[in-house]
């Protein structure tokens, strides 16, 4: 949405108009919203749902890096990852079903995030146990474990966060959901570093596992939520009960159970095909290779940093976790600022073009002497590069989805922008192996190319996007 302002507003008017007018009405207003239950709860749950990313991803491959795994076999780690990429196959399963006594006693969203937490803890425990030289095997099947109840974890709450609260607090709940999961990368990055270096990797993981305590204590904490304030669940049900109607042939049981999987799973799809009809593939395939770049590139940063460069586990920490946290979120407010004064396909063009332009910092870097202060400016570059195109592709991406398939939705686009560039980072440690480190950033780079043809594309078609972008309820229902 591009901001339209009047050519006869003064340049001051405007300056002075970006900020709210600060008076006891509107600080009381602002102090209630962040102060309601769900606004906090979504603060302790963005923790919880950061917090084992890191963990069976640029982390691990650190601790296999810094034990002495070799880097093709650190490559092949990265596929655990793929996990959060296809998350969308049983996203409707947690939707839908609901579990034996858990249920009872937490309700239908509580329940299954409890149930994926505790998934986390118990492979992350088991993680902070084994050997990956000896056995990284038994490692990746753990890994796995963390990271399958993660993904269904991430799909509980993003329920949970949408029927908690009417649609006027959703960006009071999206605010501190974003602090809590950056926070929580904060811990799981440079806080099981500072714990690796100073302690072991099995204490490192094992106060994470401690951590995700600080979530199921949330869940048994908060309540369950009482309607769909989109009202999804009742448009699924009608759907459910036509399309079971419809093979009245076929026995009780599977009828229903086919009425369930064409509602509820179909449904979310072919109403986004229909809606977008020959742009719907292009859409996806947009969606699909955003991310490939920097997501190849990321697999290999810790190695790069730990075995090529020669840093330390503290002086990575202190640069690509602490310092690049406040780098992330500055990119991200700076894009959310370019995102409503010039259009979100703008930026999401500048976000490609900047994120493939990073990776060649990387090629320069990889040919200097080590240096903390030149890491430190590559890193910058890197992570306000990042803010700012995750901003907009998220933006780009929750105007495309339907009031009535908002869960499954967005998890088909959130699946789908990560899972190419976890496949093909499986196979960055060989290039690195064969080639070097440059090269492979080279490559990276050279990655981003079809981000940018595709963004310029979508920029260049949108009246057409705007024309077919599904019309959002705006009423609120409860509170």
């Amino acid at each position: 949405m591009n901001c339209r302002c009047s050519s006869t507003t003064s340049a001051t008017d405007r300056s002075f108009a970006i900020f709210p007018r600060v008076d006891s009405v509107w600080l009381k207003e602002t102090v209630y919203t962040f102060t309601r239950w769900q606004v906090i709860a979504l603060l302790f749950l963005g923790f919880s749902a950061g917090l084992p990313f890191l963990l069976v991803f640029s982390t691990l491959n650190a601790r296999l890096a810094d034990v002495g795994v070799e880097t093709a076999t650190i490559g092949f780690f990265s596929w655990l990852g793929i996990t959060y990429s296809i998350k969308v196959f049983w996203a409707p399963v947690v939707d839908r079903l609901r579990l034996p006594v858990l249920d009872r006693l937490l309700g239908k969203r509580r329940s299954w995030i409890f149930l994926a937490q505790a998934g986390i803890a118990t492979g992350l425990f088991l993680m902070a146990t084994v050997d990956p030289v000896v056995a990284p095997e038994m490692m990746a099947l753990f890994g796995l474990l963390v990271a399958f109840s993660s993904a269904t974890q991430d799909v509980a709450i993003d329920a949970y966060r949408i029927e908690i609260a009417p649609e006027r607090l959703q960006a009071a709940l999206a605010s501190t959901y974003i602090f809590g999961y950056r926070l929580a990368l904060l811990v799981a990055g440079a806080g099981a570093l500072y714990l690796a270096e100073f302690w072991s990797w099995t204490v490192s993981y094992q106060v994470m596992a401690l951590l995700v305590g600080v979530g199921m204590l949330t869940v048994l904490v908060v309540r369950e939520p009482v309607v769909n304030h989109f009202e999804a669940a009742a448009d699924i049900a009608h759907r459910v009960q036509a399309e079971a109607e419809r093979r009245a042939h076929l026995p009780m049981g599977l009828a229903k159970l086919a009425g369930w999987f064409s509602a509820a799973v179909a449904g979310p799809f072919l109403d986004f095909f229909q809606r977008y009809r020959e742009l719907a593939l292009l859409i996806l395939l947009t969606v699909a290779v955003y991310r490939i770049s920097d997501i190849a590139m990321g697999v290999m940063a810790n190695p790069f940093y730990l075995n090529f460069m020669g840093f330390s586990k503290t002086e990575v920490a202190d640069v690509t976790k602490v310092f690049g946290f406040f780098m992330t979120i500055a990119g991200s407010m700076v894009g959310g600022v370019m995102v409503v004064r010039y259009g979100v396909r703008t930026i999401l063009v500048l976000g490609a073009v900047m994120t493939a332009a990073t990776n060649l910092l990387f090629v320069w870097l990889a040919q200097m002497p080590p240096d903390i202060v030149t890491l430190a400016v590559v890193v910058s570059a890197d992570n306000l590069s990042g803010g700012i195109a995750n901003v907009a592709l998220i933006a780009w991406l929750s105007s495309m989805t339907s009031a009535s398939f908002t869960a499954t939705q967005y998890a088909l686009f959130s699946s789908l922008m990560t899972l190419p560039g976890k496949f093909l980072g499986g196979f960055s440690g060989i290039v690195v192996a064969d080639f070097g480190y440059a090269e492979f950033f080279l490559v990276a780079g050279a990655m981003g190319v079809p981000a940018i043809l595709l963004s310029m594309y979508m920029l260049k078609n949108g009246q057409r996007l705007d024309e077919r972008a599904p019309v959002k309820d705006a009423s609120e229902t409860g509170s």
